[in-house]
């Protein structure tokens, strides 16, 4: 096993617990609370400054991505698309989605703008952010996403989608693409009626 795919495997190990208590609540249960989302501030794709305090009072969505991402990254991407669209006219007003790069030197706002229009996602209530590589790596780090860059310029990163309730709490984490969209949408949904 490679050096960094054995610190990702150490990673997630230690995340597990975390990852465990995310999602154990029964369809019709409350979501638990993990505790408080760790605050960021971020330039959007249209070089907007954007603080998760700011989007107090809507269900927040948290995801890491990157532009070249050849496979996992543009996956999430479109089954988030496909729920923004399922959300109907919730989306913006009461649920909103960011988008965090984890490849910070190559996604500019504007790499991040043409991404986000290519993939069908909405500006009003979606935003992809950008910021120092110092700033990122912050915001990786207290969201617990592993991230390590390879020679040939792709990025290892941990797929981690946090929900953040309208007060600030982070309510579930899902690990990986492949968990299900309508199970995520009910999430939200759920948070948007406070339940």
């Amino acid at each position: 096993m490679s050096r960094p795919a054995a610190f990702l495997l150490a990673l997630i190990l230690l995340a597990l617990p975390t990852l465990a208590l995310a999602h154990q609540a029964q369809q019709n249960a409350r979501l638990p609370v993990i505790g408080p989302a760790p605050p960021f501030t971020l330039t959007s794709q249209d070089g907007r400054a954007v603080s998760l305090a700011a989007l107090r009072g809507k269900v927040v969505a948290v995801t890491f991505i990157y532009t070249t991402c050849p496979d996992i990254c543009p996956l999430l991407t479109q089954k988030m698309v496909r729920v923004q669209d399922e959300l109907g006219p919730k989306f913006g007003p009461q649920v909103a989605f960011l988008s965090i790069t984890v490849d910070p030197e190559r996604d500019t706002p504007a790499v991040l703008k043409g991404y986000a229009q290519s993939q069908g996602a909405r500006l009003k209530g979606w935003s992809f952010l950008t910021g120092s590589p110092a700033a990122i790596r912050d915001v990786t780090r207290h969201y617990g996403v592993f991230v390590a860059k390879r020679k040939d310029g792709s990025v290892d990163h941990t797929e981690l989608t946090s929900i953040v309730d309208a007060d600030g709490a982070m309510r579930v984490q899902y690990l990986g693409a492949r968990f299900d969209p309508e199970e995520f949408r009910r999430d939200l949904l759920s948070l948007v009626n406070r339940e």
